[in-house]
């Protein structure tokens, strides 16, 4: 079979290639990074070099493809970031058409079937609906919980005031998972002759903050870690510090509120299972290398 991912070799995209390209499939991988084209060839896998803003190229490589896994590329340089959200998707929606790809494997996010209230999110509720408007087109839309990784922005934070911290209490309770896990659940949809329209969750473990600041703490030797409530106007100031665009900042302010409110997850509580196997206590130790290698 033959596959198209983007996402370069990202942190879900590259375990994707590696597990179809170990099932023979022919991959072929789209990178905007010239760099990376050794690295895709090493995997077994195919290199297109381009933009997904560059239509006609996403039409070539999407061309002959059984299925291909979207997603769309962070860029926080964009003033306007929903809409390169949008235009991604219009990009994806176009190239699909005139490709003819019968099958995609979609990334979206857990709160995803909200329009509204949940930041950049709300860009990815945007991309599905644009991608379920394809006639004959089967659309699996993944919406992953609040990806551990996310954590090691946390390290110097962690170093250098001895907190976690966000604009929600630690009584809130997370959805989380890892990209590995993520990946597992895409190339297995990418292999699977799915039809229609629909969306999956996948969740790897789930907790309330002080828990999690409990866990990783004990992990790097600081077992009584607190997770501090700041306001909307210190997140959005370490974040601009960091060197985040303002508007872009602010979308990730208003998803704190939607994660304090609990209104991200309430449709995947509708139907909870648990798809991803790497609970956080797993991750606390992959954390925890990462904290002491940059003591």
């Amino acid at each position: 079979m033959k596959y198209t991912v983007t996402g370069s070799l990202g942190n879900i995209s590259k375990h994707i290639v590696d597990i179809l390209v170990k099932n023979g499939h022919d991959v072929t991988v789209i990178s905007s990074n010239p760099q990376k084209q050794t690295a895709i060839e090493a995997l077994g896998a195919k290199a297109a070099i381009g933009s997904v803003t560059d239509a006609a190229f996403l039409t070539n490589a999407f061309k002959g493809a059984d299925a291909v896994y979207t997603m769309v590329p962070p860029d926080f340089t964009k003033s306007d970031y929903r809409q390169h959200m949008a235009d991604t998707g219009k990009n994806y929606l176009g190239a699909i058409k005139a490709s003819g790809v019968k099958r995609v494997v979609n990334l979206s996010s857990i709160g995803a079937h909200l329009s509204a209230g949940t930041g950049p999110i709300a860009g990815l509720h945007e991309v599905e609906q644009l991608l379920n408007t394809l006639d004959g087109v089967a659309i699996k839309h993944l919406r992953p919980g609040f990806f551990y990784t996310n954590f090691f922005f946390d390290v110097a934070v962690i170093r250098n005031h001895g907190i976690m911290g966000s604009n929600y209490s630690a009584d809130s309770k997370l959805s989380m998972v890892h990209p590995k896990d993520i990946a597992v659940v895409a190339a297995q949809e990418l292999q699977t002759a799915f039809e229609g329209k629909s969306h999956e969750y996948i969740v790897s473990d789930e907790r309330k903050m002080a828990e999690v600041a409990q866990t990783l703490g004990a992990a790097i030797g600081k077992p009584e870690l607190p997770w501090v409530t700041i306001s909307d106007e210190q997140l959005l100031g370490g974040m601009t510090g960091a060197g985040m665009g303002d508007s872009i900042a602010r979308l990730y302010v208003e998803m704190g509120h939607a994660i304090g409110k609990g209104i991200l997850f309430e449709d995947f509580h509708k139907q909870p299972e648990f798809a991803g196997k790497t609970k956080l206590t797993d991750f606390a130790n992959e954390f925890a290398a990462v904290y002491n290698s940059n003591q």
